[in-house]
């Protein structure tokens, strides 16, 4: 006995479905593209140790300034401007990989790609 499928279930479903699953990625890239466009303009703005150092970055990860705080300037203890730039920019980095990720994720929501490919 052969099980009947609805019409659309099983297989590739014809030329007309493969068409519109061509169109729906052409315009999943497209909007990907715009979104990734937008995203690289972004500025986002990340401090570390209280804010006593601030870090601007672009969504393309370019620093653009870092801020430090007058009285964390310490000439006899170097090491701790140190770790705090380190903290500052790190952060800053992942904050835009967090936030650049989640916005394409939107795009992608539903058609099962893994989030890692983003």
């Amino acid at each position: 006995m052969k099980a009947r499928l609805p019409k659309g279930m099983g297989g590739m479903g014809g030329p007309q479905n493969m068409q519109a699953m061509l169109k729906q990625a052409q315009k999943m890239q497209e909007d990907m593209q715009l979104i990734q466009e937008k995203l690289d303009e972004e500025v986002h703005e990340i401090s570390a140790g209280g804010s006593a150092v601030t870090v601007k970055i672009k969504g393309t990860k370019e620093i653009l300034e870092i801020k430090i705080a007058n009285d964390i300037v310490d000439p006899d203890d170097v090491e701790t401007l140190e770790d705090l730039l380190v903290a500052a920019v790190n952060e800053a980095v992942k904050t835009v990989e967090k936030h650049n990720r989640e916005e394409l994720s939107k795009v992608t929501s539903g058609l099962g790609m893994p989030g890692g490919l983003l």
